[in-house]
Parts: structure tokens; C-alpha cells; sequence
């Protein structure tokens, strides 16, 4: 992993940048495109997750609506690691951030700029927005596999 991700000021900064600019925040009108809605019941995050998923492959992932700092970085980056991805690929990638947020053994070159998120499993009230686009395209994934 980069050096500079282990100081908690980049740290800050990656997750500041994708909040104050967030990639792929926009949503699409095309119905190719699998949509899902993720509410949180105890803060303001409320997002909609978009994938299109063609031939095995996650060809764009896009996100909007209104969320916390966490929330907004994490899918940002999110929407970044998976894009062009393999479905299965997509998997290994969502598999190693819930296994860092949980504290336990991922992949730091796999993850990228998310592991900027390393530190949010020390905050419980921070995991569902560090989490809630991640659960997102992981249930887009899942119904894409049982059609």
C-alpha cells in the first residue's frame, strides 16, 4: 500500500476529496441500468445505487441522494474500484472492505484509496455509512444472479 495512506491526514484528505467531489454521482434514465434505494434509519444517508452489469461484467456504477461525508467517500470510491470489474471481481473487492471494516485480514492493494475507511470499524455509529453503498451493489449483485 502507499506509504502516504497510512498517515491519517491523506487519510482525511482522500475521504474529503471524494466527498467534495464525488465520482460517478449522478444517476442515469436507462433501464439497463439495476437500481436499488439504501435509507439509513438512524442518520440523514439516503442513496440510490445504480449498475449496469452486462456479460459478467459491472460496466458503470453511479450513486445519489443525500449522505453523510462517510457515506459519499466511501461509494464514491466504491463506484471507482468496481467500474470495469469482473462480477466475481467485484465480489473479492466488496468481500475485502467488509472484512476491513470488521477488523480482520483484506487485501490493502485490492482496496486502494478504501482504505481510507480502515479506521471506521473503531466508530460502530460510523459502519452503516462507511457501508450502505457497498451493501448496495452487493444486493444489485446478488438479484443480478438470480435472474
Amino acid at each position: 500500500m502507499n506509504k502516504l495512506l497510512e498517515d491519517p491526514i491523506v487519510l482525511r484528505e482522500v475521504i474529503m476529496d471524494h466527498y467534495e467531489y464525488p465520482r460517478n454521482h449522478s444517476l442515469v434514465d436507462d433501464p439497463k441500468y439495476k437500481r436499488i434505494h439504501m435509507a439509513s434509519e438512524s442518520c440523514i444517508d439516503d442513496i440510490h445505487v445504480q449498475a449496469d452489469i452486462e456479460d459478467g461484467i459491472v460496466k458503470d456504477v453511479r450513486f445519489d441522494g443525500v449522505a453523510c461525508t462517510i457515506s459519499t467517500a466511501s461509494t464514491s470510491i466504491m463506484t471507482q474500484l468496481v467500474k470495469g470489474k469482473s462480477v466475481e471481481e467485484a465480489r473479492v473487492i466488496l468481500d475485502n472492505y467488509f472484512r476491513m471494516i470488521d477488523g480482520q485480514d483484506y487485501d490493502e492493494e485490492l482496496l486502494d484509496e478504501a482504505v481510507c475507511m480502515k479506521n471506521v470499524g473503531k466508530q460502530a455509529n460510523r459502519i452503516k455509512c462507511a457501508t450502505i453503498g457497498w451493501n448496495g451493489l452487493k444486493q444489485l449483485l446478488e438479484e443480478g444472479e438470480k435472474q
